[in-house]
């Protein structure tokens, strides 16, 4: 959000011979980022970029304050004055009107209103410029006050026809579905419900609070007493109904950024103030202060050595102290920590101890703190458990052997989602026919991209991402999956067997099997688990998919030492015929369970249905001999026959 001001306003509070051009170079390195200073007659106006985060700073007052912190750290005397407000006197009982409002505290946090007996008249020069140099439409002395207040203080306000409210109360409460309400530009508006708003006794609704004043209700130029309202409302209800109506004001921006309740009442005081002074104001009620909820200080402790330590820097307790109090926190400093109390226009963005040394740092001045790399943390202390670190690892083997990761949708249309879309997860308010359905499988994704790079003749894809499945009564379940596509003219379900035979040597992962069925798509599993697949899409196509959950469970970083062994291996070679649906990857696993002798199994030969395996044997003990081989060759064999392998 930006917002222009004077120069000349800014030194009603910040005492400083500084020049704007200064001031402007000092706030954009420390805080506020002041995009351009334009001449304006004999004065400059500032052009102000406030964040989000910092309400506190869409007003002069806390500008000046935040100037005066900034400009000391730069040896620049500064000073801030802040506002004072006098205290609003009660009328005569004879010339007292009654007003009641009623409160909802959940909708509102705070009601401040008094009633006055105006005159509508031309506005200061003084105070018309000020206002149109800010972007705001001057229009007469009663509605420019509360535009005034708002840009001095930082807190909107609001006024009444009270005498158009045709009524000695207004209640506070929730919109309901389909209400209609007219703004005070003539706009009709029907209400979704739940909005804040106010209705007087005949139940009709007269505000659309934080948000837009209505017409039955509007300042005119017969207008002759005033209701001066201010509330500090719901912010999330303010965002919700803006939005929702497409209603978006100065006043409205600010109040769904949590403005500070403590400044309602100097926001009533001030208000007050100037009508008497441009609009021959008369109070003529008492002065409604409805505050349930009061703000109570939160107190933060901070270590000394936390500042350097995070900052980087050195940096004295003595100036670390007037820094924050320059800022307006309360500092009581022990031996070897801080105690800082948060003044509660920034209770909401200073939360924890390194919400403190932020402040320290920006105000100690970021070119004044030496660049240096971060201290590495050593490779070996890792957090096992965290997923981010195995979907890393992951990738960087993938990467390593070809592969190219790709990001794709999480939502699929129809025609995309593997199964029956009635066990979908459905969006309720999806954005086009493309996104309805949260997909079950990353598969149909990876293929339209595959598709939308049909003229490469090989492709090597993969992506990392969750799936998700329905769950009755409850939110669906998420589970990160690892999905590939493999493109190439000379390709088979083999070299999918690789890759994940050389990731689960890489993650240290053990008991990796494979299932084939006659189709050639492959079942992989670990232990007893099903843990994915692979599938034969085309002659040049082939897909896999696994749960990175159920990988990560048995994935480790511990590594077994082997010493090398002293004595040489046997080795020898064993032929055997199968049937054609004999998978090569189970005898070999049978084969190793025979013998601790049997170090390794590999496939050497095969034509038709016969195999002939290489089978390595060795002893860290001792030679071994044909009189050692010979029992574990025959139970090699006993064993195929057992297990009905159709062993020819």
């Amino acid at each position: 959000m930006n917002i222009k001001i004077l120069d000349s306003w800014l030194r009603e509070y910040l005492k400083t011979d500084a020049t704007p051009q200064k001031i402007a170079e000092v706030m954009s390195q420390t805080s506020v980022g002041i995009e351009r200073i334009e001449k304006y007659k004999n004065d400059y106006i500032y052009d102000i970029e406030i964040t989000t985060n910092r309400p506190d700073l869409m007003s002069v007052v806390g500008l000046a304050r935040e100037a005066s912190s900034a400009l000391k750290q730069f040896k620049i005397n500064a000073g801030f004055q802040n506002a004072y407000f006098q205290k609003i006197e009660q009328p005569k009982a004879d010339d007292k009107v009654a007003i009641q409002i009623i409160n909802d505290p959940k909708l509102v946090n705070r009601v401040c209103a008094v009633v006055m007996e105006i005159t509508i008249k031309p506005t200061p020069p003084e105070i018309q410029e000020r206002l149109e140099t800010s972007d705001i439409r001057h229009l007469n002395n009663i509605i420019d006050v509360t535009n005034y207040v708002m840009r001095t203080i930082g807190h909107p306000t609001h006024v009444f026809d009270f005498d158009r409210l045709n009524s000695k109360r207004l209640i506070i409460r929730e919109s309901k579905k389909d209400e209609e309400i007219t703004t005070l530009d003539g706009k009709s508006f029907i209400l979704p419900g739940g909005d804040i708003v106010a209705e007087n006794d005949h139940g009709e609704i007269v505000d659309l609070l934080g948000v837009m004043g209505l017409q039955n209700s509007v300042v005119t130029s017969e207008t002759k007493r005033i209701l001066f309202f201010i509330d500090n409302n719901d912010s999330q209800r303010m965002r919700k109904t803006s939005m929702t109506l497409s209603l978006r004001s100065e006043a409205v921006q600010m109040n769904e950024k949590h403005i500070d309740p403590e400044l309602a009442l100097d926001a009533l005081k001030y208000g007050v103030q100037l009508y008497k002074e441009i609009a021959d104001a008369k109070v003529i009620s008492d002065v409604i202060d409805i505050y349930p909820k009061k703000f109570t200080a939160k107190t933060i402790d901070i270590e000394k050595e936390k500042f350097s330590k995070i900052i980087g820097v050195k940096i004295e307790n003595e100036v670390i102290k007037k820094i924050l109090e320059s800022l307006g926190l309360l500092v009581k400093e022990a031996k070897d920590n801080f105690t800082v109390t948060i003044p509660s226009w920034r209770a909401r963005d200073l939360q924890i101890p390194e919400d403190i040394v932020e402040e320290v740092a920006r105000m100690y001045g970021y070119h004044n703190i030496p660049s240096a790399l971060p201290q590495l943390t050593p490779n070996h202390i890792t957090d096992l458990t965290n997923e981010f670190y195995w979907e890393n690892r992951v990738k960087q083997a993938l990467k390593y052997w070809g592969f190219t990761e790709v990001y794709t949708y999480s939502m699929v249309p129809e025609t995309m989602y593997e199964g029956n879309p009635t066990n979908a997860v459905k969006i309720q308010n999806p954005l086009s026919e493309d996104w309805v359905y949260m997909r079950n499988t990353l598969v149909p994704s990876l293929l339209k991209t595959i598709s939308e790079n049909s003229t490469r003749e090989e492709i090597k894809i993969f992506e990392i991402a969750n799936v998700y499945h329905k769950r009755q009564n409850n939110l669906p379940s998420e589970e990160i999956n690892l999905a590939g596509i493999l493109k190439s003219s000379n390709i088979t379900i083999f070299n999918i067997k690789g890759i994940f035979e050389q990731l689960a040597k890489d993650l240290e992962i053990k008991n990796l099997t494979f299932k084939t069925n006659g189709e050639g798509n492959m079942e992989i599993n670990i232990e007893a688990t099903k843990i994915g697949y692979a599938e034969i899409l085309e002659k040049n196509l082939i897909d896999f998919e696994c749960s990175i959950t159920d990988l990560i469970k048995y994935a480790t970083t511990k590594k077994n030492y082997t010493p090398i062994p002293k004595y040489p291996a046997l080795v020898e070679d064993m032929t055997f015929v199968f049937t054609e649906d004999t998978t090569v990857g189970e005898i070999i696993e049978i084969i190793k369970k025979q013998s601790q002798l049997i170090k390794n199994v590999e496939l050497l030969d095969k034509y038709k249905n016969t195999r002939t395996f290489r089978i390595t044997y060795q002893h860290i003990e001792r030679n071994l001999t044909t009189i050692d081989i010979a029992p574990i060759r025959e139970k090699i064999i006993k064993t195929l026959k057992i297990k009905n392998l159709k062993l020819k």
